[in-house]
């Protein structure tokens, strides 16, 4: 959680205030990032972006929102915009493998392709459920904050994650058949 006195001071032009807070929301806005467009240099770019307009905005943030649910929704805007011009997909992060024994093997590939299973569903989402799906699931915004971050009124983020739910949940019942279809 990134401190008022932190964000004050760099709102008031304290260098050094702002180079930490920036430092402090780097990773949440990569990995926002990441989980949308699915490409570690579009991601890098996306996030690099959103931190230059943090800092050249954070004059402009009022405390009406929460300080990540502000951040998240320029980041989430800068995605969307690249979504405009291309496909992107989203990536359920590998995480790296201990094999000990059989059973643990047999689990950990299982897991793998459910994990891929689950990264192929979430990718056939519109854009407007994928945003919604990794702001809530990945980055644990309330519903409220989505609605915040994505500039939509509350009972359209409900509706949408219900849609995207419905989606996800009818793509991965082929999971059992040995993956998603297409």
């Amino acid at each position: 959680m990134v401190e008022q006195g932190l964000i004050r001071a760099a709102q008031s032009g304290d260098r050094d205030a702002l180079i930490t807070l920036l430092r402090e929301i780097e990773q949440q806005v990569y990995r926002t990032a990441y989980y949308i467009l699915n490409n570690e240099q579009d991601a890098h770019d996306a996030a690099q972006e959103a931190l230059i307009r943090v800092y050249t905005k954070i004059d402009s943030y009022e405390e009406k929102a929460q300080f990540k649910t502000w951040v998240q929704r320029i980041v989430t805007n800068i995605c969307i915009d690249k979504f405009r011009r291309s496909k992107p997909t989203v990536s359920i992060d590998e995480h790296e493998m201990v094999f000990q024994g059989k059973e643990n093997v047999e689990r950990q590939v299982m897991s793998t392709y459910l994990a891929q299973d689950i990264q192929e569903a979430i990718n056939q989402l519109p854009d407007h459920h994928r945003s919604v799906v990794v702001l809530r699931y990945v980055q644990d915004l309330s519903y409220s904050e989505i609605a915040d971050c994505l500039d939509l009124p509350l009972n359209t983020v409900k509706s949408y994650l219900f849609r995207a739910r419905q989606q996800l949940q009818n793509l991965l019942q082929d999971y059992q058949k040995g993956g998603v279809s297409g």
